[in-house]
Parts: structure tokens; C-alpha cells; sequence
């Protein structure tokens, strides 16, 4: 078995008195797309959030290339090689699309000729962001803001890109498309980690998942063997 790029064992964090992960284990490894869903509530994102240095752990341990990153500060954490693309989006208003993007590689000591083509690359990836470069980005539509979203990410060059909440208020055609693009950038060699409350768009483009129910983990595995899974099929397939 592959080892592992991402290594979480027995996490626990919350916010002041309330704890919402309990004992979390989860690993992602290097050029697999990994997802985590359910209800809304359950901790993904704050699970996210404790990854990237913006929420403490209270316990526990995530190592990442095999260095210990537990309680990192966010720069650390984006510097050890892992981008965060936050739910909402978090464009910043009243700078262009171009300059969004721009914001994702600050932390890079490279020349400029190389962010030129890093820009190029998103901009290849998604040639929409590439038409609307001059354009407000918090004017774009819901889906293209995703997309200057993630490719700000790509811009810091990650080992590990984690996107929160990749579907929420998106139109079907919006995430099909985001979805052929994430598959396309994972076929690259980036390992990507997904939260995602719509688990037919989740295992649609994942190799495993991660079930969490109320800060825990609940059910882990391929996707392709939890979608048979009579608990999955009836609490979050429907069926």
C-alpha cells in the first residue's frame, strides 16, 4: 500500500468548550482523489480547518510528507506544501479575476516568468477565468468563483488541495464541469481532498471516502464499496 501524504490519527479540536471532532483517523495518499461527506453539521469543514492551522487540535496527531504539522500556523501549513480552498469562496471585491489568482502564489520566492506560466496553466485549465481575467471576480458567477477559487489554490503549486464544499449553491452543469476539471488536474499527479454534502457528486469523483457523522468517523473506504453499502444507500443515497 501506497504510504500515506496526509496522516490523521485521533484528532480532536473544536471551538472554546465545544469539541466537534472526536478521535478522527483519515488518510490521504499521494495522487488519489479523497472525499468526506455528510450532513450538514457533522464537522467536515471544521475538520478542514484544523488541517490548515486555522482551528487548534486538542489532541491528536496530522503529519503530512511524513512531517508532524499538528497545530502549524496556516502559513506553515501552505508552505509544507497543502492549499485550502475555503466554503464561500472568500474572493476578495474589487480586485479582477487575474489579481485573485495572483494572491495564491505570494508565498512563492519564484520569478515572475514562472507565475506567468503557472497563471497560463490555470487559465488553461479553465479558459473561462482566462476570458473574464479583467472582470471583478466577486461578479463571476457562483461556478466560475469556484473556479478562480481553486485555481488560487493551484497557484501556491500544492502537493494537497483541499476544496470545501464543492457543490453548494452551484448549478448540475456548474460542478459537472468542476469535476471533469479536478479529475483532469488529479490525472497530474495532485492529491485532492474533497468535502462534499451531495455524496453522488462526492463518489462520482473520488477513489474513497470518509463518512463523519457528529465529529466521528463512521464508515471509510473505496467509493465505489460504500455506494453498495445499505447504510450509505439509505441515509445519503436515498435509496
Amino acid at each position: 500500500m501506497t504510504e500515506a501524504l496526509l496522516k490523521i490519527e485521533g484528532l480532536t479540536a473544536g471551538y472554546g468548550d465545544v469539541q466537534v471532532l472526536w478521535g478522527i483517523d483519515l488518510e490521504v495518499r499521494p495522487g488519489e482523489i479523497t472525499c468526506i461527506v455528510g450532513s450538514n453539521g457533522a464537522g467536515k469543514s471544521t475538520l478542514l480547518r484544523t488541517i490548515s492551522g486555522l482551528v487548534r487540535a486538542t489532541g491528536g496527531s496530522v503529519s503530512f510528507g511524513g512531517a508532524a504539522i499538528t497545530g502549524a500556523d496556516p502559513d506553515r501549513v501552505l508552505g509544507a506544501g497543502i492549499a485550502h480552498v475555503p466554503e464561500g469562496r472568500r474572493l476578495f471585491r474589487g480586485m479582477s479575476v487575474r489579481d485573485n489568482l495572483l494572491i495564491g502564489a505570494y508565498s512563492r520566492r519564484v520569478s515572475r516568468a514562472e507565475i506567468a506560466q503557472d497563471l497560463d496553466e490555470v487559465f488553461t485549465i479553465f479558459p473561462r477565468l482566462k476570458e473574464r481575467e479583467s472582470q471583478d471576480a466577486t461578479t463571476l458567477s457562483g461556478g466560475e468563483q469556484q473556479m478562480c477559487a481553486i485555481g488560487r489554490g493551484i497557484m501556491s503549486r500544492p502537493q494537497l488541495l483541499m476544496i470545501d464544499e464543492l457543490s453548494l449553491g452551484l448549478a448540475p452543469r456548474a460542478v459537472e464541469l468542476l469535476s471533469e476539471s479536478l479529475t483532469g488536474i488529479n490525472k497530474k499527479g495532485l492529491a485532492i481532498l474533497v468535502v462534499e454534502q451531495d455524496v453522488f457528486t462526492a463518489f462520482d469523483l473520488s477513489d474513497r471516502a470518509y463518512v463523519i457523522e457528529t465529529g466521528r468517523v463512521a464508515m471509510h473506504g473505496g467509493t465505489e464499496e460504500l455506494g453498495k453499502d445499505p447504510r450509505v444507500r439509505q441515509a445519503y443515497l436515498g435509496l
